[in-house]
């Protein structure tokens, strides 16, 4: 007979990941591995995860852990893994936006918050222990329950939801300690089969190597199923992200660089585009196109990490963000092809350059369902 696993079944903003209570889970970190990979379906050769809760994209093969913090400034620790669809992989290397917004709420339904009888609104300092970074939740509470139902509307959901503001504070330098690994705004990256090409390499929640995409022969406008489909793209996108990842010094030889991180985001100045639910946005709606690949497909709207990362680039003066935006506002619409979404960030100018104090934005989510996962008995067994 298999073993049971508690779990929830979370939408966090435009991804999904199964969650657990950290005190349910069993055996060290390759046990643990096991199970998530068995549970989300991976490696699946036919990219679907049709034998697991996976859905065959990055954005929905995921999983989360929370539990009681023993720091002062956190009520609760967040580990994300992200769970390849295609090979056997847990990466622990990078952070996800989406499904922090789950975190607090998650928290507040296991009983890990205490609140007041009357309490109406709740507040869940988190620590992200991908990124060893503090964040804030907000969100609404009745009867001692998070609460899902509301009227906000966020690109890439169907539907609406109550609203979850998050605000990650010192997000800069999440992966390489430096908002500009290099120190520099601009680089000049030599790229096999490419030649040079100028890249903003960014580190603010997630890192990111941030393109023009004219200079990839694109529009930042294009669907990601097109972009996707595109070969020789996906190849050109996945040599810049190895060399960007090599100038942060996230790696010393591109055949080192994680498959996690960094993400790569091509610009385009605003222009009309149709998002994927058919809606037709302006050029006046938005301050930039961004399309950002994350574990090598075109995300269908953008991470959330990505989303605050190109805020705050847009306040980094002589970026190739705020050069395509064109705004020195701590607020930034981002066209992405769900929709706009709305990012803010607050930057300052330190004594070595830019100084990133906090970025944010809203969410929604929704528990989907709740109950126990199964697994065989013998993930449990250390391999022979």
């Amino acid at each position: 007979m298999p073993n049971r696993l508690r779990a929830a079944f979370y939408r966090g903003g435009t991804s999904k990941a199964v969650v657990f209570n950290g005190k349910d889970l069993p055996g060290g970190q390759a046990v643990r591995d096991r199970i998530f990979l068995h549970v989300l379906g991976s490696p699946d050769a036919y990219g679907r995860q049709l034998n697991g809760m996976g859905g065959g994209l990055s954005s929905l093969s995921k999983v989360v852990i929370v539990k009681p913090s023993d720091r002062d400034d956190a009520d609760v620790d967040y580990t994300f893994v992200q769970i390849a669809v295609d090979e056997p992989l847990a990466d622990y290397g990078s952070a996800c936006g989406n499904m922090a917004s789950c975190v607090g709420p998650f928290a507040v339904d296991e009983g890990m918050i205490d609140l007041e009888p009357a309490q109406t609104g709740a507040l869940v300092r988190i620590y992200d222990t991908n990124t060893r970074r503090i964040y804030h939740s907000r969100f609404p509470v009745a009867d001692g329950k998070a609460v899902e139902e509301g009227d906000v509307s966020i690109p890439g959901v169907s539907g609406t939801g109550a609203p979850v503001v998050l605000e990650f504070l010192t997000p800069g330098g999440a992966a390489t300690g430096r908002l500009l690994p290099t120190g520099n705004a601009v680089d000049t990256l030599t790229v096999e089969g490419l030649g040079p090409i100028r890249a903003s390499l960014i580190d603010a929640a997630n890192p990111v190597v941030y393109v023009r995409a004219a200079d990839l022969g694109k529009t930042a406008t294009e669907q990601p199923g097109v972009l996707d489909g595109d070969k020789d793209l996906m190849s050109r996108i996945e040599a810049v992200r190895r060399a960007g990842a090599v100038a942060m010094g996230m790696a010393v030889t591109p055949d080192e660089v994680k498959r996690s991180n960094p993400k790569v985001a091509m610009l385009g100045r605003a222009s009309q585009f149709t998002s994927l639910d058919g809606v037709r946005h302006d050029t006046a709606s938005h301050d930039l196109n961004v399309r950002l690949v994350s574990m090598g497909n075109f995300h269908r709207a953008i991470t959330l990490t990505g989303g605050m990362c190109t805020a705050v680039a847009a306040q980094v003066p002589g970026s190739l963000v705020q050069e395509t935006a064109g705004i020195e506002g701590k607020d930034l619409r981002v066209g992405t092809p769900s929709g706009v979404l709305m990012v803010t960030a607050n930057v300052r100018r330190g004594a070595d350059g830019p100084e990133a104090l906090s970025a944010g934005t809203f969410r929604t989510q929704r528990r989907l369902m709740e109950g126990a996962v199964l697994y065989p008995a013998k993930l449990l067994e250390e391999p022979s």
